[in-house]
């Protein structure tokens, strides 16, 4: 029989550094590039929908790939799959910054997608061995903060680096990425799923049969995927409300988009602070309380045609609430499912991106001029993320297999 031993209370910081690094990696390599897609078409004498199909492909490897690593990391173990992926997105890497011709690129970006997956799902069950309770929520907190200001973030360094080195030299940018991140892994990183759990793992199929049939999962999973969904229709349409819409110049927007960032960061470093005091599912649901009041705040300025310049105030709440709901959210899915960790992560990276994929597109029915569309549906992934954290549950008190660290 396996031996249980009390959980951790804490994670050490390097781990917790390499863990943010992977979940961080994905979303820089998709939108760091984007600055660059104009001159990548010029130099390869590609369409601009063959260009746009190189984040098409690393998005449907991103997806795929979690769905994937999970279920083999819970067989398997975690660091064997990390090292074999994290090495893959390192050759991946490299491709996509030598790439002779569009296809090239695109079905790299496809690998790249596919390995960079394992990471991000990996981390999450890492974190779900090692501590549970609010142990857990701080640590998901940490790592998601790094993964959810990333996307916001990378678009801009990309368009600083987009003169000086170019599309390739952004591609090179990520290929140095995933090379720390390998690193990381072999010098970091521990085994933590103990060989009894992997010796008597059940089947994928049989895995994917208990994470849908533990009701307790599925609140924390959708909470995370619709609040993300906000932060996915806040960048989607920022171009457009900042700058046609707000009036602001292109460092203007810069600007804009690192006060953003900076509260998402500020809100989870205080959420972190917060769980000695506080329980997960009170912060997930005052955070998200918050956010549907600023989205409302949002849709009304917007239908008034009130003066454009209050528009950014209610967005920058909104955003900044992320920071508390992704990884608290994180650790009360995670936490229900933790002898499948891995298999549960991947439906909820999957879920995650899905819906923010979905969301994506909608925000610009209203047209270039509009900031009501992007207003609507933040405030609706809102409202629903909000309906949908009624049904929360604490963290399962359960103990951990012993791992060393």
């Amino acid at each position: 029989m396996t031996a249980l031993v009390e959980p951790r209370t804490t994670i050490r910081w390097p781990l917790i550094l390499v863990l943010a690094t992977l979940g961080a990696v994905a979303p820089v390599a998709t939108d760091l590039y984007l600055p660059g897609f104009p001159a990548m078409g010029d130099e390869l004498g590609a369409s601009a929908s063959e260009v746009q199909l190189t984040l098409t492909t690393f998005l449907v490897g991103l997806a795929v790939g979690q769905l994937v690593m999970g279920p083999l990391s819970d067989r398997y173990g975690r660091r064997t799959p990390l090292v074999a992926s994290t090495a893959v997105c390192v050759v991946a890497g490299v491709a996509c910054a030598v790439a002779p011709g569009i296809g090239v690129l695109a079905a790299a970006r496809l690998v790249q997608g596919f390995a960079g997956a394992g990471g991000m799902v990996i981390g999450r069950a890492v974190i779900a061995d090692l501590v549970t309770g609010r142990a857990a929520a701080r640590a998901f907190t940490l790592m998601v903060t790094v993964g959810g200001v990333a996307p916001v973030l990378a678009p801009l360094v990309g368009g600083v680096l987009s003169g000086p080195i170019g599309w390739r030299g952004m591609l090179w940018t990520v290929a140095a990425l995933c090379v720390v991140m390998f690193l990381g892994v072999v010098l970091v990183l521990p085994e933590t799923r103990p060989p009894e759990l992997r010796a008597g793992h059940a089947s994928y199929a049989a895995a994917l049969r208990r994470v849908a049939r533990t009701r307790g999962y599925w609140p924390p999973v959708l909470t995370q995927a619709l609040s993300f969904a906000v932060m996915m229709a806040y960048i989607s349409a920022s171009p457009f409300v900042y700058q046609h819409v707000v009036g602001l110049s292109t460092v203007g927007y810069g600007l804009a988009f690192g006060v953003n960032a900076t509260g998402l960061v500020t809100a989870g470093w205080v959420s972190s602070r917060l769980l000695d005091r506080v329980d997960p599912v009170t912060l997930v649901r005052t955070a998200l309380a918050v956010q549907l009041t600023a989205t409302l705040v949002l849709v009304t300025l917007a239908a008034l045609d009130a003066p454009t310049w209050l528009l950014p105030l209610p967005i920058f709440v909104a955003v900044a609430m992320n920071g508390a709901v992704l990884g608290n959210s994180s650790a009360l899915a995670m936490s229900q499912v933790r002898a499948v960790a891995g298999t549960g992560s991947a439906v909820l990276g999957f879920s995650q991106f899905s819906l923010g994929a979905l969301v994506s597109p909608l925000v610009g029915l209203g047209g270039e001029h509009s900031a009501l569309v992007p207003a609507v549906v933040m405030a609706t992934a809102s409202a629903l993320g909000v309906a949908t954290s009624r049904w929360l549950r604490q963290p399962r008190a359960s103990s951990r297999v012993t791992a060393t660290s």
